[in-house]
């Protein structure tokens, strides 16, 4: 199940964030962390299984999009369908809103099963 972030959760979620390719630096992802609190457009979304969240997902929400900034589930779950999970529970909670990818979700994104657009347009 798709929930929002609560500062309880912040080592979870930096954990989570961590295993992003752009976030292994320290700095870099307290810094992150600090946007997605600060920010009101960046919403930071974890995905709870059973007691466990073992997922998480950051977006931009603009007026009608929601772009995916970080998308990350815990290495011994992944091969299990939880980000496609995660994305169509987003779709779902936001259906007037475009999904879209950036640079770092693209490639991972374009292999769910709901339309995602990217930056530069629609796939």
């Amino acid at each position: 199940m798709l929930i929002r972030y609560k500062k309880t959760f912040e080592k979870i979620a930096m954990g989570l964030l961590s295993f992003m390719p752009n976030e292994k630096d320290l700095k870099k992802l307290q810094q992150t962390m600090k946007e997605y609190e600060s920010e009101e457009n960046l919403q930071l979304f974890l995905w709870k299984a059973g007691e466990d969240i073992i997922g998480l997902m950051g977006v931009l929400m603009n007026d009608d999009s929601a772009k995916i900034q970080h998308i990350s589930v815990n290495p011994s779950h992944r091969q299990q369908g939880i980000g496609k999970s995660m994305v169509k529970a987003l779709h779902e909670l936001f259906p007037d809103k475009k999904i879209i990818a950036n640079e770092n979700t693209e490639s991972f994104l374009s292999k769910c099963d709901i339309t995602i657009h990217t930056e530069k347009g629609s796939e």
